[in-house]
């Protein structure tokens, strides 16, 4: 059943939806592990009936978009689902930066002779639009993870609007708080929900939303079918992080852009890139010799793998595998909610090592 939006802000929907809202009734769905349900009613069994707590996620941020949202086991459960009902012989078209786990999905679908896999700058919206009806899957990513290159979303969604192409955004690192890919056109959205949903580094998670009926029954169908069904805790911890989603991100997104200005006049640091929103910061060092140092030298910033917590992190995305074309010197920076003051004191003493 379609969600339909009340004229609420954004910050007030993430607060107020999916309640249970009766007489008697908590406020807050309790922590529910529930596989089976006795007949007499809807629900059968949970893999392919869903639970309470499912859906009131899935009304929480589906309703943001004014869509249905499916949520996941983890972000890449998510992006999976799109993938899976492309028949043999589909053409997917990747950003040139993008998500390596998506890659290493893209890839091992090409070495199965599933599908192939053409490689473009997210930024090289002609390229982007000459390709739409011609590939069948297009998988926008922006901004980029890690470089944070943003698409013309306006333009390459039009492009594709009408097509027989498929065209699925990864909206992880804006939210629905900052921008809707599916007003502008796009068939799917999807966002990984361990970051900044959850916002607290507890959970793995992931969820698409969609206004096209039929892609809402074919997700559905590929959740239930594979198994990648959110765990009873972890839904719950996603439904009590995303009420302060919205706060959560005006705080670190103005602390980003504190940071960007002090980080673009230090010496030892060099291309600074940020999209003008969000809290994901990422810039150069000389090298990964020196970026590793500064990783080990922080004090309030933790040196950590993902992003979009209350907490900031960082890494040097070169180290991980499978990301060594990248900058050596390049950090990935995801900004928390901490005082911006000590963020940048913290980066002030790591960079003079």
């Amino acid at each position: 059943m379609s969600v339909a939006h009340d004229p609420l802000d954004p910050s007030t929907w993430v607060v107020t939806a999916g309640r249970p809202g009766r007489a008697g009734e908590p406020l807050n769905y309790p922590i529910s592990p529930v596989s089976t349900f006795a007949h007499g009613a809807e629900r059968i069994y949970s893999r392919g009936d869903s639970t309470p707590a499912w859906e009131a996620l899935e009304t929480v941020l589906g309703g943001l978009e004014e869509a249905d949202a499916v949520s996941f086991a983890s972000g890449m459960a998510a992006a999976a689902a799109v993938f899976a009902p492309l028949p043999t012989g589909s053409r997917v078209l990747l950003p040139d930066d993008c998500y390596h786990g998506v890659v290493k999905l893209a890839e091992n679908g090409s070495q199965q002779a599933r599908w192939t896999v053409e490689r473009l700058p997210m930024t090289d919206t002609d390229g982007w639009c000459s390709r739409m009806g011609s590939v069948d899957l297009a998988w926008i990513e922006s901004p980029t993870n890690p470089l944070l290159e943003t698409a013309d979303l306006t333009t390459i969604l039009r492009a594709g609007s009408g097509t027989s192409t498929l065209v699925a955004v990864d909206n992880t690192f804006a939210t629905a708080l900052r921008q809707r890919p599916l007003d502008l056109g796009a068939d799917l959205c999807m966002q990984s929900s361990t970051k900044f949903i959850g916002g607290h580094s507890d959970l793995l998670g992931g969820v698409v939303t969609t206004r096209r009926p039929d892609l809402l029954k074919q997700l559905r169908e590929t959740r239930s079918l594979q198994g990648a069904t959110p765990g009873a805790l972890e839904t719950f911890l996603a439904l009590r992080g995303v009420r302060t989603m919205a706060l959560r991100l005006d705080r670190a997104e103005s602390t980003a852009r504190f940071l960007v200005k002090q980080l673009s006049e230090h010496p030892a640091v060099f291309n600074v890139r940020y999209p003008g929103f969000g809290s994901m910061v990422s810039f150069e060092t000389l090298d990964g010799e020196r970026a590793d140092r500064l990783c080990q030298a922080l004090g309030v910033i933790i040196h950590a793998t993902s992003l979009g917590g209350v907490e900031s992190t960082l890494e040097r995305r070169a180290a991980t595998p499978g990301q060594e074309h990248l900058p050596a010197g390049l950090i990935r920076f995801s900004v928390g909610c901490e005082a911006p003051g000590d963020l940048w004191a913290d980066l002030q003493q790591a960079l003079q090592t």
